[in-house]
């Protein structure tokens, strides 16, 4: 068998051609929901999560390019389309750029309050 002289685990310079698909992409695991038109919304696990979209695994088959909303934690809901499914996962394409760490804080998460008192708060 001939060696090919790389390893497969070499990104390949001509997939994606200087793009590191990866970049800015976030794996996670958060519960969401995720509601199509005229449909009730259901729960989802989200798996990774960028500025501009996210990978979801859902109980049913969704339609290519369909509309969705999806509501997560420290985010809201947010719109967007489906880009692609497989085998119980799909892409989310959003229609707006998110900040994808705020999904990451708690949501008792915020600045700590720092009480100050005066020398008299602390006498026995």
């Amino acid at each position: 068998m001939e060696h090919l002289g790389k390893s497969v685990f070499e990104p390949d310079p001509g997939v994606n051609a200087g793009v590191d698909a990866t970049r800015g992409r976030d794996s996670l695991f958060l519960m969401a929901k995720m509601r199509m038109a005229g449909k009730q919304p259901v729960d989802v696990r989200v798996r990774n999560l960028s500025a501009g979209g996210l990978m979801v695994e859902l109980p049913y088959p969704v339609a290519p390019e369909g509309d969705v909303e999806v509501e997560v934690r420290g985010l809201g809901w947010i719109a967007g389309r489906i880009a692609w499914q497989i085998e119980g996962r799909a892409g989310v394409a959003f229609d707006r750029e998110i900040d994808p760490q705020r999904a990451r804080k708690s949501p008792g998460d915020s600045q700590p309050t720092v009480k100050r008192f005066g020398k008299g708060a602390f006498k026995r």
